[in-house]
């Protein structure tokens, strides 16, 4: 089974700062991790080739220093390594980022399953993986738990609430998976040393099948965010100590109107 997944390297820390112009994230000069919820679809892929053989080759979008997280999934058994890096791609929301991995996965080659973690901790939206699948015209499945290989497809089980849900999707597809899925494995000293050296594939805009830049980054988003801010405070505190309290305690709810 040929595997891509998608992998993002994600602050690794909650104190971020945003850009007040263009709205998105300040990266520079910030920890970073890979995206705790891309281990999990690590994790899956690697399985997958333990149990099918075949290759896993993991990719990025970001910039140059990005290739971390494409090392640390070398460490855990990664066959192959790319990063998307161009400054156009910059800024992109959830159509842009997902388009731009589309067109990515497409100039690397066809595989038989993308697999990406459900949401990322940075963006939160849990919506990239599906819309690369739309942008691909594949199949998808969202928040899956179980994965079973069966012939040229694969069964997919998901958590919908109260119901579990069974769906058998052909290949090529793509699916986000939980977290409670599997364990992620540690990085592996032993691969560390191997791949100190291994490779790792960076390219960007020019690559593309689509090379227009309207289509990617800021100018390809739609969607940019206005102004992100923490929420005020307007406590107050009013004691009620003598009389009728009941009538006192009622008497404001109303004037609150929470009665």
């Amino acid at each position: 089974m040929n595997i891509f997944v998608c992998i993002k390297q994600v602050p690794a820390t909650s104190k971020v700062e945003v850009d007040e112009q263009t709205g998105v994230l300040k990266r520079a000069g910030v920890k970073s991790k890979m995206n705790p919820y891309d281990l999990y679809a690590l994790e899956t892929a690697l399985r997958l080739k333990e149990e099918t053989g075949g290759k896993v080759t993991v990719g990025t979008m970001g910039p140059p220093q990005a290739e971390s997280v494409i090392r640390e999934a070398y460490m855990m058994g990664a066959d192959e390594g790319y990063v998307f890096s161009d400054r156009r791609l910059g800024g992109a929301d959830v159509l842009a980022t997902s388009y731009t991995l589309s067109q990515a996965i497409r100039t690397i080659g066809d595989f038989d399953l993308i697999l990406c973690g459900k949401q990322t901790t940075d963006g939160d939206t849990a919506q990239v993986g599906p819309s690369i699948a739309e942008h691909m015209g594949i199949p998808h499945a969202a928040w899956v738990s179980r994965l079973t290989p069966r012939g040229k497809g694969i069964l997919a089980e998901q958590q919908l609430q109260d119901v579990i849900e069974t769906v058998l999707l052909p290949f090529p597809c793509l699916i986000t998976v939980e977290q409670d899925i599997y364990t992620p494995r540690l990085p592996s000293m032993k691969k560390r040393r191997e791949t100190k050296d291994k490779a790792i594939t960076v390219f960007g805009l020019e690559a593309f099948l689509d090379q227009n830049p309207d289509n990617y980054g800021l100018a390809g988003s739609p969607t940019q965010v206005e102004r992100i801010f923490p929420p005020g405070s307007d406590i107050q505190q009013e004691t009620l100590d003598s009389g009728d309290l009941a009538k006192q305690l009622h008497d404001k709810l109303k004037e609150w109107k929470f009665l």
